[in-house]
């Protein structure tokens, strides 16, 4: 990951509203949620919590769908997980120091 990159995608998280909505759409995996969805579990308006998305989409976090009339958001997995690669990759004076696995999202083959 670029180092401006990893900025954009820091600066979107550190606003307690986008972390807060990064969090719920990583605990509710690749299926996502509907916008209205996250509106009413975030207990805030749909023209706020707009915003909010925007900039995590913009900052590469989000990936979003049109499904019917709702427009689905999930967090995108590999960005977060480069994202943490990036943080970690000089730990410990760039040797090993434990082993750190990549979050992995299980296809929803497997899950059936």
């Amino acid at each position: 990951m670029q180092t401006d990159r990893a900025l954009e995608a820091l600066a979107a998280l550190a606003h307690a509203v986008r972390l807060a909505v990064f969090r719920l759409l990583v605990q509710a995996g690749p299926e996502g949620l509907a916008a209205g969805r996250i509106a009413e579990l975030m207990e805030m308006p749909a023209s706020s919590l707009s915003f909010h998305l925007k900039e995590l989409h913009r900052a590469g976090l989000l990936a979003s769908r049109q499904e019917g009339r709702s427009i689905l958001y999930m967090a995108r997995f590999e960005t977060m997980n480069d994202l943490l690669g990036y943080l970690t990759e000089n730990c410990c004076g760039g040797n090993p120091c434990s082993s750190v696995s990549a979050c992995s999202v299980a296809s929803a083959s497997s899950k059936q």
